[in-house]
């Protein structure tokens, strides 16, 4: 069977800890990225199955790094927002600029595992 993998992006430690704790619980071989400049160099190396990104990084936002990774060649990643933002407008803009989906924090595993269920990139429990 194919090895998944899945790249986390967040300017929270914590966050990306617990985050790597759920999609390595779910069979993904993980790496990480501080923020969207950091994704864009690793996806450009070696394309991910899944990202789960967060919104507000300093260097480069989520919303900017999903717009360039799709400038991108080669297969596109599934994109999962994990954010505050609330408003749907917002939510609308992500979705257009290229994610498959988005998860409120906090979240945990359950939730996250059904998202990704939702966007296709695990088998539902």
């Amino acid at each position: 069977m194919d090895v998944r993998t899945c790249l986390i992006v967040d300017d929270s430690r914590i966050i990306r800890k617990v985050a790597r704790r759920i999609v390595e619980g779910l069979g993904f071989e993980v790496d990480e990225a501080a923020d969207g400049a950091e994704a864009l160099s690793f996806c450009a190396a070696a394309s991910p199955d899944v990202i789960l990104l967060d919104w507000n990084m300093p260097v480069m936002d989520g919303l900017t790094f999903v717009r360039r990774l799709r400038d991108l060649p080669g297969p596109m990643p599934k994109v999962l927002f994990c954010t505050i933002e609330t408003d749907p407008s917002r939510i609308a803009e992500a979705l257009e600029a290229g994610a498959d989906d988005y998860v409120m924090k906090p979240f945990d595993g359950e939730i996250l595992q059904s998202k990704l269920a939702e966007i296709g990139a695990v088998a539902m429990a």
